[in-house]
């Protein structure tokens, strides 16, 4: 196959609880030109864990704006929806900015590479959405908690170690009586 394919960098710049991340968390989506800038913004949304899908998107590009919810009731007069706007629109080295949740405003940096991909070259398939095939850093969750509670306000207490896993490995579950 060709190199008909987009790479594109997306930098996880702010967002959240978190205000803004240094080092930022990223990831490398490969991307068929074919492909709506919805299908990125899904992409994007997996990649960095967003389970509550429930909110708006945007992509803004050089005072362009882009949107995918259509039950958005204040849309801007020079707004598409990224539905029907596909990724051979960007060129080259362009760079634009991926929001989720425009309460909590997940910022993103996303740059497409210099260069074309081909896709069996670098993911050795072809998949039928963009996909990342790289990433690094840590992401943040997407209601800044830090582990799981029912009620919000329970504390976390000590480490555990292995103590409270079931004994499914030699290290884990409750120490014998012997220590072992």
């Amino acid at each position: 196959m060709a190199r008909t394919w987009l790479s594109i960098r997306v930098d996880l710049v702010e967002g959240g609880r978190s205000g803004p991340l240094w080092p930022r968390p990223g990831r490398v989506f490969a991307g068929a030109r074919t492909h709506t800038f919805a299908d990125l913004a899904t992409a994007i949304d997996d990649a960095f864990a967003r389970w509550d899908r429930a909110h708006l998107h945007l992509f803004e590009r050089s005072q362009r704006r882009l949107l995918t919810s259509p039950e958005w009731d204040d849309v801007p007069d020079e707004s598409q929806p990224s539905t029907g706007v596909r990724l051979s629109s960007l060129e080259l080295g362009e760079q634009f900015v991926y929001t989720f949740d425009l309460g909590d405003d997940w910022t993103h940096l996303s740059t497409v590479a210099p260069a074309r991909i081909d896709p069996a070259e670098v993911l050795g398939i072809l998949p039928a959405r963009p996909l990342p095939y790289w990433g690094w850093g840590t992401i943040p969750d997407q209601y800044g908690r830090d582990f799981d509670s029912d009620d919000g306000g329970t504390e976390l207490g000590p480490h555990p170690g292995w103590s409270d896993l079931p004994p499914l490995r030699p290290h884990w579950g409750p120490r014998s009586r012997h220590g072992h």
